[in-house]
């Protein structure tokens, strides 16, 4: 580190510690203002946003909902008429009429339409009644953006669930689904942080072995959390913002929490141990540990920023929630923390509920550290080929869209949605819809085309063309395949591939699903280029070197392959589904692997991080590579896998969420946290660190000329030869053994 830059650090220093119960005030008082800013935040999140709103297929919807209002029902009432003359009872027949009936009086519903309100052996009226005969359906449209649709639902569904006379009325549709997916999110969250709260805390005691220094990171976790909800309020008055949104920002406010303030309480003990005063202990602190902490949010401040190139607003929303959860969490933790840090002194260790363990020191990963260095070929061989194998199952992915499976199996909405796959004709939810533009569109040009469409592969049936008053028409075309298995998918690519004499667009779940596909797909390498670009600046920026940017990508990217086979393995293929609660679809919603590779290797990244940085410092002081290693592991290897831990805890009281898609993403990303922090970092890093050697620290001359005026190193430079011995003399390994945590 120049001289400029530790009175850069030093000046930040005094700024933070200057006035420290002012800095705590402020805190409060930030708090206060986010619990009130933040306030009914979860009422004004969307569901849905894994649609492209530029694509085709978005188009298409929106044009129909202007022009054929009653074309796509978002509003399903399945009515069991449970007497024995069944939907073609009289009896029945009354009563369903007049329940369509007050349906299509109410304000906001248009295109009712029923069983029973369709011409007797039509195409329409088969499908909308059961098999069994027992069963119909009343379908009918929702109009105006989500909170319009959400209000309006709100206001009808106690009115029509329920029974009236013989008939027993369920409310389906995707209305229904999302009102549900509102409510039971909402419900889970609050679940999981009466879960990950108090663990959490029990699990900080065990680590510092102390109330008052438990008590710190959790405060960090809730500024950063309360904070973003504040925030996200914000960006709901701009744009959409998802509602599982809310979900990661209490994974990562808690867990980067947990994280910086283990990081930072750590090495503040660590030098009020070595016998600063708590003031020049903060100082040390922060120009080392503080930066590593900085450094690391902004690594995953990247990782998470690349989500905001992809056009679906629920990555945009995750993106939104994470890139604010982790700076607020670092500014908590580099401002609020070191202010309390000094106040408290070296009463940090008060209210000692465990006692401190003497003799701990790091000494069990010192060891480890040594016997895969011993053996580092084959630690690196058997590591990779195991974590390669984990990843296998992803090769064979299928990627589907997000539907009411979502949901409970007990969910009215999913039950009901159940009840029409299973018990009525057809595919539902198979159908596409072509929106034709006037110009051009004759009757006969039309009919050309619907000979055209129906004869394709995989065409069951094209209906009738239904013509709008201004020239528009739409055409609805039967797959013979399912809702959006491979052949819906050609069967849309095969539409789109045709030269009618006037524009049509064609919308439906597998239209949804291949431009979503093709969206991701066009974004993806841009993405990717952001996140391993600016992660191999800013490794460098750190390290000095060429290599270990390179190492660090490569080693995080491995870390992932047991997230991504057991996603396909437990959720697409369904193994585990009975006791983990949910219910398969043989598909990944095509967004969460983008969501939880950006999620996860931000978070990877942050342990790597952790663990360069102090293997960087020690070899800038000894200038010993193998020692580096062992030291670098022995200070940090405790440090991370306790943050691993209870950053898992949190994740997986997320992922016990009873929403399959929340469920995939907490469970998912605590198996990615706990593989990065005990396989690779424990195993990986070292083994592959000990072949790399001295190597691993060279970068060419005008690259080291330019590390050593920008770069980011927290210690001197190491000589070569006597000189490191020298100095390794002079600047002795401190004994740390008897510092609890």
């Amino acid at each position: 580190m120049t001289e400029a830059e530790r009175k850069r650090t030093g000046r930040f220093a005094g700024v933070v510690t200057a006035r420290p119960r002012l800095v705590l005030l402020l805190a409060l008082l930030f708090t206060v203002l986010a619990v009130v800013g933040g306030g009914g935040v979860a009422d004004r999140l969307s569901g849905g946003g894994w649609q492209d709103p530029g694509s085709e297929s978005a188009f298409a919807g929106e044009s129909l909902d202007e022009h054929f209002p009653g074309s796509r029902p978002n509003l399903l009432l399945l009515v069991d008429t449970g007497i024995s003359g069944g939907v073609d009872d009289p009896a029945a027949v009354a009563e369903a009429r007049a329940l369509a009936g007050r349906l299509a009086d109410r304000t906001g519903v248009v295109g009712v339409g029923s069983y029973w309100a369709a011409e007797p052996g039509s195409p329409q009226a088969a499908a909308l009644r059961s098999k069994d005969g027992r069963e119909a359906v009343v379908a009918a449209r929702i109009t105006g953006d989500e909170s319009r649709v959400a209000e309006v639902y709100e206001g009808l569904a106690p009115e029509f669930r329920g029974q009236h006379g013989p008939l027993e009325v369920r409310l389906g549709g995707e209305a229904a689904v999302r009102d549900e997916l509102q409510t039971t999110i909402r419900e889970d969250l609050l679940r999981a942080e009466l879960i990950a709260l108090p663990v959490t805390l029990v699990l900080l005691v065990i680590v510092f072995g102390s109330a008052v220094a438990a008590l710190l990171p959790l405060g960090v976790g809730i500024i950063a959390v309360l904070g973003t909800n504040a925030v996200l309020r914000v960006i709901t008055q701009f744009t959409d913002v998802s509602v599982f949104a809310q979900n990661l920002t209490t994974a990562l406010g808690l867990g980067l929490a947990v994280d910086y303030a283990l990081f930072i309480v750590r090495r503040f003990r660590e030098e009020v141990a070595a016998g600063a005063d708590p003031r020049t202990a903060i100082g040390t602190t922060l120009r080392t540990a503080g930066r590593t902490v900085l450094f690391s949010a902004l690594t995953v401040a990247v990782s998470l920023s690349a989500m905001l190139l992809f056009p679906q607003f629920f990555l945009r929303s995750f993106a939104y929630a994470g890139i604010a959860v982790v700076l607020l969490a670092a500014a908590a933790a580099l401002i609020v923390l070191p202010a309390a840090l000094l106040l408290l002194g070296r009463r940090v260790d008060a209210w000692r509920l465990l006692p401190a363990r003497r003799g701990a020191g790091g000494g069990g990963w010192a060891r480890l550290a040594r016997t895969v260095m011993r053996r580092a070929p084959l630690f690196a061989l058997a590591t990779t080929a195991g974590l390669v194998l984990l990843g296998l199952p992803f090769l064979r992915v299928e990627f589907g869209t997000a539907d009411d499976r979502q949901l409970p199996a007990t969910a009215e909405a999913h039950v009901v949605q159940q009840h029409i796959r299973e018990g009525f004709p057809g595919t539902p939810g198979g159908t596409l819809d072509v929106f034709v533009d006037g110009g051009g569109a004759t009757d006969a040009a039309l009919a050309d085309y619907r000979r055209q469409v129906a004869g394709l592969p995989g065409v069951a049936s094209v209906a009738v063309p239904v013509r709008g008053p201004d020239g528009t028409a739409l055409l609805t075309v039967t797959g013979e395949g399912e809702a959006v298995d491979a052949d819906s998918r050609e069967l849309v690519r095969d539409i789109r591939g045709l030269t009618p004499p006037f524009d049509a667009s064609v919308t439906g779940r597998a239209a949804e699903l291949v431009d979503s596909t093709d969206a991701i797909a066009e974004v993806l390498p841009r993405a990717g280029l952001l996140v391993i670009g600016v992660t191999l600046v800013l490794l460098f920026l750190l390290t000095g070197s060429v290599l270990v940017p390179v190492l660090a990508v490569a080693l995080n990217a491995l870390s992932l392959t047991a997230m991504f086979g057991a996603m396909v393995w437990i959720f697409q293929d369904g193994h585990l589904s009975g006791p983990l609660g949910f219910t398969p679809t043989g598909s990944v919603e095509t967004t969460l692997p983008v969501l939880m590779f950006c999620v996860a290797f931000g978070l990877s990244m942050d342990y790597g991080v952790f663990l360069l940085s102090r293997i960087k410092e020690e070899y800038d002081r000894t200038g010993s590579h193998r020692d580096s290693v062992v030291f670098g592991l022995s200070r940090t290897g405790g440090l991370i896998t306790a943050a691993a831990v209870i950053l898992a805890v949190v994740m997986v009281a997320i992922g016990s969420s009873r929403i399959a898609n929340t469920k995939m993403l907490g469970l998912g990303l605590a198996l990615a946290v706990l593989m990065d922090a005990m396989v690779v970092r424990g195993l990986l890093v070292p083994a592959v660190l000990r072949l790399t050697g001295r190597a691993t620290w060279w970068a060419p001359g005008p690259l080291a000329r330019l590390h050593a005026r920008f770069g980011l190193s927290e210690g001197a430079p190491a000589a070569s030869g006597p000189a490191a011995d020298a100095g390794r003399e002079k600047k002795p390994e401190r004994d740390l053994s008897g510092i609890p945590g």
